[in-house]
């Protein structure tokens, strides 16, 4: 696991690569290189998980340079292979296998890999070229900037670390503020700076001078899958995803640094616990499993440690039980929208951000999550009521509000009349073109468009972006068994009847696999999401109200001139008299814009951006 960055057509020079790598050190703090010649660089802070004595990047052969972020489950195997094919290797690392894997498939080589990655590629042979891949999920982001007139690319694991190249500029987007509150945080491609993308899930970019970028996506593990089953019996759909979950596991396990699991007393982390703990004892391993769960001083509704504890000891793991006290969250924000890069709407990311790094003052670099298991089998509460929405009825709209930081509804009272216009004016689409012709129009049934939205969309922007920065912003590697690509097609190829059920339950198969695997307590307590109780906490009288109070200013939401601070008051009034999620969320949503843009733009806040300036003009 590591960071990377490098830039192409550039003059790149080699103090600029070094404050790069400085500003995402945390990602990689076990070694720092990069190599640099005319017109390119590559660059990588090293986070030592597989073979700490080799794998030094990047990594070289011939005329291909290598750098790589993430981690291969199936090197062993595509060593072997390289190995009869005539290439040779100086250690294990599962990294260093890439070069020749290159070589052998060319820009199709990521199509051979299994794991989380991002890549990038120098190829020096004739015409030089960058070729940069990113695994099928979306775990290891990359994030890159491209001059079209002049051809320059930089790129790098982490936005504050683009953003140290001289050639890239922090401008806002200013649809950004629009998109940000319609969907938590920009899908797809887009991010909160103009000029500045994302490079998609399953997707390859080249860059070449004479071309210029060129960016195809592979086939997701979701589309690549088998026909549904629709003879398939849910016990036998249980059992199967037991064995192939219990497989995963046991390969995520694997590491030469100390692996832990993140337990927070919910279906999914629980299943990912037993299962590894149960893979350890089986192993002869001479330690049991340590398990990490958060929860807050005080009494707060949704505490879950109880849970959590009573998993610990159904699977005999060596438990930690992390408290951080909610008077410190105005302290931890300014960690976190640092570390983010672009602000994210949920509440969680402070406990996220708190939880990693308890893991690593314990002593560990990995830790397995159960994140993804709600996308890919009908977890989430808007997905039940979608399914069970009349026909005629606005079941499309209702989901994608559902989605939102702030409803629809109500971001309409908070916008300015001038930046209503400009929203206007751009279309006032908040999400990717295709997004809602899959959910309106799609193949499959309901749930299954939804399921897409969540995996190709969702999943990768709003969810595994903040695991990855959260957990490397405290060294430490988060695995996924849940998005390996075996358990995405298994998903892929289950009925509507064995994931989602309005009136009878969610996550069914899932329910199965864990049946005896789980305490009873565990698996028929009600769904809970796993956030932080942000309507109880933003309170008067307590730090993070006055904090909010001070961030969402008159005087900071008028020099903006996009937000009606007369409506904002509104909802802080709501708020103290009713507490609701609905003003809640809004209010954290508006406070965290605004400490982002105080962090990255650099320049008096409501200056206009080039973008601003275009958008207002088309408005007149």
């Amino acid at each position: 696991m590591c960071r990377i960055h490098g830039s192409f057509h550039a003059r790149t020079t080699a103090q600029e690569m070094r404050d790069v790598a400085a500003l995402q050190h945390h990602g990689g703090p076990d070694a720092q290189s990069f190599a640099q010649h005319s017109g390119w660089a590559l660059g990588n802070n090293r986070l030592s998980i597989m073979d700490p004595e080799g794998g030094a990047q990047p990594y070289r052969l011939g005329d291909i340079t290598v750098v790589f972020n993430g981690e291969l489950y199936n090197h062993d195997r595509l060593r072997t292979e390289l190995i009869r094919q005539g290439f040779h290797f100086e250690d294990r690392c599962d990294g260093s296998i890439l070069p020749a894997l290159y070589l052998t498939y060319g820009e199709r080589f990521a199509e051979q890999l299994d794991g989380m990655f991002s890549v990038a590629v120098m190829d020096l042979r004739r015409a030089p070229r960058l070729v940069i891949a990113t695994d099928a999920s979306g775990m290891k982001p990359l994030y890159y900037h491209w001059e079209e007139r002049s051809g320059r690319f930089h790129f790098a694991s982490e936005l504050p670390a683009l953003l140290g190249f001289t050639d890239v500029r922090p401008y806002e987007d200013d649809l950004g503020l629009h998109t940000y509150l319609a969907a938590k945080t920009p899908f797809g491609r887009r991010t909160m700076f103009e000029g500045i993308e994302v490079l998609p899930p399953a997707a390859t970019a080249v860059v070449t001078r004479e071309e210029g970028l060129r960016l195809t996506t592979r086939r997701m593990g979701y589309e690549s899958a088998p026909p549904v089953d629709e003879e398939r019996s849910l016990a036998r759909a249980g059992e199967e995803l037991r064995e192939l979950l219990s497989r995963e596991v046991s390969r995520l396990l694997i590491a030469d640094a100390p692996v832990a699991a993140i337990t927070s007393g919910g279906l999914d982390s629980s299943l990912v616990t037993a299962l590894a703990a149960r893979t350890l004892h089986d192993r002869g391993a001479s330690g049991a499993l340590h398990t990490f769960n958060i929860a807050y001083t005080g009494n707060w509704p949704g505490d879950e440690r109880a849970f959590a504890a009573e998993v610990s000891r159904h699977t005999g793991t060596v438990h930690h039980q992390v408290e951080i006290d909610p008077s410190t969250f105005p302290d931890l924000m300014g960690d976190v929208v640092r570390h983010l890069g672009q602000p994210n709407a949920d509440p969680i990311t402070l406990s996220t951000f708190s939880l990693f790094r308890a893991v690593r003052d314990a002593g560990f670099k990995v830790a397995l999550t159960g994140d993804a298991a709600d996308e890919l089998f009908g977890g989430y509460a808007r997905m039940t009521q979608a399914v069970a929405a009349p026909e005629g009825t606005d079941w499309a709209g209702a989901y994608l509000d559902h989605l939102a930081a702030v409803p629809r509804a109500l971001r309409e009272e908070l916008y300015t009349a001038e930046y209503a216009d400009r929203v206007l004016a751009s279309g006032g689409s908040t999400m990717p073109p295709g997004l809602s012709d899959i959910l309106e129009h799609g193949t499959g049934s309901r749930l299954q468009r939804i399921s897409r939205i969540e995996q190709r969309y969702r999943l990768p922007a709003y969810h595994l972006r903040r695991v990855d920065h959260l957990s490397m912003a405290s060294s430490v590697e988060a695995r996924l068994p849940f998005c390996q690509p075996s358990v995405v097609r298994f998903a892929a190829t289950l009925p509507d009847r064995h994931r989602t059920v309005p009136g009878v339950g969610v996550k069914r198969a899932l329910y199965r696999a864990a049946d005896g695997l789980l305490p009873e307590s565990v698996l028929n307590r009600p769904k809970q999401p796993f956030t932080l109780p942000i309507t109880a906490m933003l309170a008067p009288g307590q730090r993070l109200w006055a904090m909010a109070r001070d961030v969402l200013s008159p005087q900071a939401l008028r020099s903006d001139g996009r937000l009606r601070y007369e409506a904002v008051d509104a909802l802080f009034t709501e708020q103290a008299e009713r507490p609701s999620d609905n003003a809640s969320l809004a209010l954290w949503a508006l406070m965290s814009h605004q400490m982002w843009r105080s962090e990255f733009l650099g320049r008096p806040a409501g200056q206009p951006t080039p973008r601003t300036r275009e958008l207002a003009g088309a408005a007149g």
